[in-house]
């Protein structure tokens, strides 16, 4: 077996900040791959000299492969297994075929700088990601470090910010974080007065929420408001219902099927960064929507997928729980969803009209399952007194896919 690949992690300071054992390895490598800028950090070994391709990604197998038998040397900034070629690289390769020399990540350097403990800190990458991403980091009092994709994310941060009523919340910018020219520049988001920094920084954010702003939860049921809707929305109890019966894990794929608002896969992935979601709805202004509530909301990443089910499930990748919002009554989408479903994964379904409550009965029949009929009021007034109003009632079923059990166990 061939030399595995080794990462050394480099900061802005470039060779001198380098350990012994990092600059051995980057002696004895025959290839350096690196970016340019990384690559002019470190003006030794006299080895072969790789810039990364663009796209990188795709070109990576082959890269690698094309130098199989040499000893190759990768430059990583920082710490390599904090976003960063490391991950990607075992991912590739394995673990025992990658060797990782750390050097201290963007986060650790920012903090020691602010004196904030890193353990209490919420880390969020816009690198790869669109900057909504941080919506979801955003709470009063909290402190959020972004790791910026270049040097006009601080002034995109600072107008996500203010629209969020968070202008008032001061922000730090920290530049070629361990290099000779290092610098910091701070302000409020709402008074942001750079327009771009240098492309190699970090944003430090300590959230402050200005009078009568609204929080957005974690955990499941924000308003009813919170999303944009022409009431096709899955309402807020039910809605926290319906997600605990999904029971979300972190990593797992979720299809919302008939999404209407898409909050139910919008609530899905606020719950964990890891969690994915598909959100299928056939009406094309609905379908835009969601995608506009999924980065209002900090979830951009939600893919929406405008198409009729079953037709529209063609293709996607078997998820982890279904939740079948509307369609009940569509010959296949029920059955398109169940085949689909991973082993142990779950399917939830609601109704609220008679026929579509009678299909869920017979599915529950048939494959057993738990079935809740939730029945929610809501004060409102009522003349000059306050009453009750009942909202329609929702007939939820839950079943979850046996995993098939082994031949001779």
């Amino acid at each position: 077996m061939s030399d595995p690949v080794t990462v050394v992690g480099v900061g802005a300071d470039g060779w001198a900040g380098l350990s012994a054992a990092a600059r051995r390895e980057l002696r004895a490598a025959q290839v350096l791959m690196g970016s340019a800028r990384q690559l002019a950090l470190v003006p030794e070994p006299a080895a072969e000299r790789v810039v990364w391709p663009s796209p990188l990604l795709a070109a990576l197998p082959a890269l690698i492969a094309s130098h199989e038998g040499r000893r190759v040397c990768v430059l990583a900034s920082g710490d390599p297994m904090f976003h960063g070629i490391g991950t990607t690289l075992v991912r590739l390769l394995g673990p025992d075929r990658v060797r990782v020399l750390p050097h201290p990540s963007s986060v650790s350097l920012a903090c020691a700088r602010l004196g904030w403990a890193a353990d209490q800190v919420e880390v969020v990458s816009v690198v790869t990601r669109p900057v909504e991403s941080v919506h979801t980091a955003v709470h009063d009092g909290r402190r959020v470090l972004v790791l910026s994709a270049d040097g006009r994310t601080p002034a995109r941060i600072a107008a996500l910010l203010a629209r969020r009523g968070y202008g008032a919340s001061p922000m730090t910018v920290l530049e070629r974080l361990g290099g000779a020219e290092e610098r910091t520049v701070s302000g409020t988001a709402e008074d942001w007065s750079l327009p771009v920094a240098h492309d190699l920084n970090v944003v430090a954010v300590e959230c402050r929420a200005t009078a009568g702003t609204a929080g957005l939860p974690c955990l499941p049921g924000l308003p009813d408001e919170a999303f944009e809707h022409d009431g096709q929305l899955t309402k807020r109890e039910v809605r926290a219902v319906t997600l605990s019966r999904l029971a979300p894990v972190p990593g797992e794929l979720l299809w919302d099927v008939g999404a209407g608002a898409g909050s139910v896969a919008i609530e899905w992935m606020r719950g964990h960064r890891a969690n994915r979601a598909v959100a299928v709805e056939s009406h094309p202004e609905r379908a835009a929507r969601i995608s506009r509530n999924a980065t209002d909301l900090g979830v951009p990443g939600l893919n929406v997928v405008a198409g009729t089910a079953p037709a529209a499930l063609a293709g996607l990748e078997p998820p982890d729980a279904v939740f079948a919002g509307g369609g009940a009554t569509v010959p296949g989408v029920l059955e398109g969803c169940w085949e689909a479903l991973r082993p142990g994964g779950r399917l939830v379904a609601n109704a609220v009209t008679v026929e579509s409550e009678a299909v869920l009965a017979s599915w529950y029949g048939r494959l057993g399952g738990d079935l809740v009929r939730l029945a929610v009021s809501r004060a409102a007034p009522v003349g000059g007194f306050t009453g009750w109003r009942p909202m329609m009632p929702v007939t939820i079923w839950t079943a979850t896919k046996p995993v098939p059990v082994e031949s001779g166990r």
